[in-house]
């Protein structure tokens, strides 16, 4: 159960990963949502790595 937890929390990470990677690229970001963003990034890694 907590691997499939795990599991869930690295797509999470993954897609934020994505979705910050796609809206950097844009000719005009998005800096404020890019910035929320990379803070759910970080409370997941850390979410993640207090699990392991």
């Amino acid at each position: 159960m907590v691997d499939t937890y795990l599991a869930a929390l690295s797509e999470k990470h993954a897609n934020l990963e994505s979705q910050i990677n796609q809206e950097v690229h844009r000719p005009l970001p998005d800096e404020l949502l890019i910035a929320q963003w990379k803070k759910e990034k970080l409370r997941l890694k850390e979410v993640i790595a207090g699990i392991r």
